[in-house]
Order: structure tokens, then sequence, then C-alpha cells
């Protein structure tokens, strides 16, 4: 009796694939294709600050009014979003820019993809001592973020203003303190973890912020002494795992970012954002 009720389980699990692998070939909606198509719930990280604010006020009401349920899951660093996204814990993440999302991704060996672009707050140089970086003195202390995309994009924003000069020939992407060939205010630079970078105003000279850290620690970016001129790929990409780039909900998360909506949102919450073209 046993051996026939195992015997018909095995038939009708046959049977399921058949069906299963004929829908693929006649290019029929298959049980997984189903799912995605009437996912309504979509959890979505990013980090504290300009980002999951972007997200709070310009994309959650869209996807709202398409019938979707929205989470929002702040972080703090730059690890653990990208490493959520890819266990399944979010469905999209935004809060990195392409330079970093492929060097991580690249680095630990993850299966994700850029789904588009959206604006991010410009990287600036503070101080609460100095009004310029023309006011660098000998020996002064510059504090930068200690992930390599962005301490590369901060050592640029230092030779950009004449201070230091890189070795030629160096990957401006992957820029470090030991390519600094010219330096003659021998200034000393200090690694630190991003978010932990607007502490560190009262014990350094400068220090070179990512936009969104510094919006969440109660900066403005016109407090900045120096507020970098942001090029395309440092800006902030929406990434999703890549099964998921083409399902129905993930095309209705990057149709928002492109919206005439969305636009007017950041040109009156989010002023003087760097944007991507279709933003513009």
């Amino acid at each position: 009796m046993a051996l026939r009720s195992t015997t018909r389980r095995s038939v009708l699990t046959a049977a399921a694939w058949a069906v299963a692998i004929s829908a693929v070939s006649l290019g029929l909606p298959t049980i997984a294709n189903a799912q995605d198509a009437g996912k309504k719930q979509i959890v979505i990280g990013g980090t504290a600050g300009s980002n999951i604010d972007q997200l709070q006020a310009g994309i959650v009401p869209l996807l709202q009014k398409k019938g979707y349920k929205v989470k929002l899951v702040e972080f703090n660093d730059y690890v653990q979003p990208n490493l959520a996204l890819a266990d399944g814990s979010l469905d999209a993440n935004f809060f990195q820019h392409e330079v970093y999302f492929n060097q991580f991704k690249g680095d630990r060996k993850l299966d994700l993809t850029a789904l588009t672009q959206g604006p991010i707050a410009p990287m600036g140089v503070y101080s609460k001592s100095r009004k310029s970086l023309a006011e660098a003195k000998s020996g002064d202390r510059i504090a930068l973020p200690n992930d390599p995309s962005n301490l590369a994009r901060a050592l640029l924003l230092v030779q950009q203003a004449g201070l230091i000069k890189l070795k030629a020939n160096v990957n401006p992407l992957r820029v470090s303190e030991l390519d600094v060939a010219e330096n003659p205010l021998k200034l000393k630079f200090q690694p630190l973890e991003a978010a932990q970078l607007p502490r560190s105003l009262d014990d350094v000279q400068f220090a070179i912020i990512n936009g969104n850290f510094a919006i969440s620690s109660g900066m403005k970016l016109q407090d900045a002494v120096v507020l970098e001129k942001t090029p395309d790929h440092y800006l902030n990409i929406v990434a999703v795992k890549s099964k998921d780039k083409n399902a129905p909900w993930a095309k209705d998360l990057a149709e928002a970012f492109h919206s005439a909506d969305f636009k007017t949102v950041v040109d009156t919450k989010f002023a003087g954002y760097a944007k991507p073209a279709f933003l513009q």
C-alpha cells in the first residue's frame, strides 16, 4: 500500500514537472512567474539620511498608488544593505553608487544587478575651524571614508582643490593614500567608517563626508566648504537580485524613479542633489 502511494506521488510529481516544463517551452506563466506577477509587498533598504528620505517622500507614495505595500529598512553602514539584499531580507536597496556596487558585489561574489540610477547628496568637505580648503595649514588632519571607492573619491576631491598631487597613471577609482605623490602641507589623512565622519569634526580640521551621512547628522549641504561636482558613476543606484530585474514589481520600482512625480519631489525637497539625466 505504501509502495503504491509513493509511486502515485512520484507520478504526480513527474506530471507537475512536465506541466512546468511545457509552460516554459510555450512561454506560459510558471508558478514562480505567477508569484512575481502577484507580488505586492516590497522591502527596500536605504542608508540613514538623504537616501531613506528620498524613498519615503518620493518612491513609497508612488508604489502605494499601484497597490504595493512597502517596508523601508534603515541602515547605518555600507556593508549590510547588499548582504541583506543577497540573502533575501530585502527586495531592493538604494544607498550606493555604481563604483562601490561593482566592487562590493565582485569581491563578495553576489549576484546583484543595478536596476536604475537615482539622485545622490554630493560628497562634501566640512570644517569647524576653516572656511575653505585654501585655509589648510601644515599638518592639518583630514578625515575621509575608509571604503576603497569613497576613499578614492575623497582624495580626488582634495587633489581638485590643489592640496595634493596623485601619482600619474593610477586608476582614479582605486586611489589610496599610497598614491599621493606630492603633499606639500604634509596633510594627515585619517580613514574612518563613513557613518562616523560627522563625529570626527571636533578632532580634525576637515572631514570629507558622504552627503547622506552629513544630512542624517543634521548638517546642510550648503555648510560644506567644498561640494563635489558629482560624475554619473557616483550617482546612486537601485540594486536588486539579478533574477528579479525583469519582475513586474521591479519594473514598477524603476518606473517610479523615472516619473515626473518623483522629479517634482527631488526638485522641491532635495535641492542641490546630483541627478541622472532623466531627472534633469
